[in-house]
């Protein structure tokens, strides 16, 4: 694979990820989802984050756990603890 098709694969990953993670964040807060549901939720994105962009865990943590965790806390009244 060429160095230009890498970084559009390497853009598209990124692109879908947002897209999962907005996604995700909206159904947690307009859909009818138990605390549970929304905690396997942020746990599945984080898988699909991993697979997609390996030993980048502590990344996802940074970046878009506190954004779990402030939705969750404002639906729930608690936060999304990292597994």
């Amino acid at each position: 694979m060429g160095n230009s098709e890498e970084v559009i694969q390497e853009n598209r990953k990124i692109r879908y990820l947002r897209f999962l993670v907005d996604f995700s964040i909206l159904s947690i807060q307009q859909d009818d989802v138990s605390l549970g549901e929304a905690l396997k939720v942020v746990e599945d994105v984080k898988r699909v984050a991993c697979a997609f962009f390996p030993e980048k865990e502590e990344t996802f943590e940074l970046i878009y756990r506190p954004r779990f965790n402030r939705v969750i806390q404002e639906r729930f009244g608690t936060t999304a603890s990292p597994s």
